[in-house]
């Protein structure tokens, strides 16, 4: 069964995107290896292309712009840009590390159809 980490709401809007416990501790992990982990974030967001209309796409980053929705899991402070949070909204971010390959897996209820590789949605 997974859970949910707790987050704290930074600002008005719902989570976009929330982590599960694995995924926080697999982030959390990354950071502290990371020169300057402290000061990093998780930015997950949305860009057109991909072979079913956009991807995702995930890194560190240490900017907040005025509109982006922050929200912390733990230790992990996520942001998402306003128009990625609209596409994500309702979404998880996942982490497996098992017989079928280790890796983040977003699971989008919006997304109406993805493609074989998992990272590209419509």
């Amino acid at each position: 069964m997974t859970t949910i980490s707790t987050t704290v709401n930074i600002g008005k809007k719902p989570a976009p995107v929330t982590l599960t416990d694995a995924a926080t501790t697999k982030v959390a992990e990354l950071l502290a290896r990371e020169e300057g982990g402290e000061s990093l974030a998780l930015r997950v967001a949305v860009k057109p292309g991909g072979c079913s209309g956009y991807s995702y796409e995930m890194f560190f980053d240490t900017e907040v712009m005025s509109d982006d929705v922050v929200r912390e899991f733990g230790e992990v402070r996520v942001i998402v840009d306003a128009a990625s949070a609209e596409l994500l909204t309702g979404s998880t971010l996942e982490y497996s590390d098992g017989l079928q390959g280790e890796g983040f897996h977003i699971t989008n209820p919006n997304a109406t159809r993805t493609c074989g590789c998992g990272s590209s949605f419509s």
